[in-house]
């Protein structure tokens, strides 16, 4: 009979369990760090070369154009970043300080006598002095109104924004009041498409229009919060019904007869 006392010892494979725990703590641990320089640095960096970029192209498009003589790098052992960039701005400020004038609105009006002689430059000039006018005007609302519109069909959600009130022919050929909507795409706001929507289907956002460019270009992954009061965010305002009661009939008797609403469905 064996009288060896029993002992306390761990197994021999413990020791390299909790060396293997660890390692892996470990490695979360430096992946969570490499993480939060990558959250840190990458903001800053995309900004800093964006910056770069830009001032390095008008730079490289401005600068050339100063006489030698009146070049400060000219007499500097180092180029002076951003010159050509505050040329630009003190230019663009004496042309609007000039034209102001009675002298410099005479000037404008023999520019655009010349140009309206031009068959195809002076659509291209006009489209893009009206569109400045519009965007650029004190009291102009255009893009400065986010809005949720149902696109490309009901149910589906899209937000747009609301580039002016609809006129001419367009609105003349709808029953409805309509507004003009610019939808964006993702992840480029540059590009989308127009779109023409009543007034009484386009919900307004309480978001910013900035929060609401921001969501478009990060395709969701940046989401504003809901600043609103708490009553509000717990009610609804919208449905996402999917078909409308017309189609529903349509769909279930499999027959591309319209079915005319009675008076009841439609109030």
């Amino acid at each position: 009979m064996d009288s060896t006392p029993p002992t306390n010892e761990p197994p021999a494979d413990q020791p390299e369990e909790g060396s293997r725990k660890h390692r892996m703590g470990l490695m979360a641990r430096l992946r969570a760090y490499f993480l939060a320089g990558i959250l840190i640095t990458a903001p800053i960096a995309i900004t800093g070369y964006l910056a770069w970029f830009f001032i390095n192209l008008i730079d490289n498009t401005i600068t050339p154009l100063i006489p030698q003589h009146y070049n400060p790098e000219t007499y500097l052992p180092f180029s002076i970043p951003g010159l050509g960039l505050v040329i630009l701005l003190v230019a663009l400020t004496l042309i609007g300080a000039l034209t102001a004038g009675l002298a410099g609105r005479f000037i404008v009006r023999m520019w655009e006598h010349l140009l309206n002689r031009m068959p195809v430059v002076r659509s291209v000039y006009h489209a893009v002095k009206q569109i400045f006018e519009t965007v650029l005007a004190q009291q102009s609302k255009a893009f400065r109104e986010a809005v949720l519109v149902e696109y490309p069909r009901r149910g589906i959600w899209a937000i747009g924004f609301i580039t002016g009130r609809t006129e001419g022919e367009v609105q003349n050929l709808t029953e409805e009041e309509t507004v003009n909507v610019f939808l964006p795409t993702t992840p480029n706001p540059t590009s989308g498409f127009l779109l023409f929507v009543p007034r009484k289907d386009v919900v307004k956002l309480n978001m910013s229009t900035e929060d609401a460019i921001k969501m478009v270009i990060s395709g969701g992954i940046v989401t504003p919060p809901d600043r609103r009061p708490k009553a509000e965010q717990e009610k609804p305002q919208v449905s996402a019904g999917t078909y409308e009661d017309l189609d529903i009939l349509r769909e279930a008797a499999k027959t591309p007869v319209l079915v005319t609403k009675s008076n009841d469905e439609k109030n």
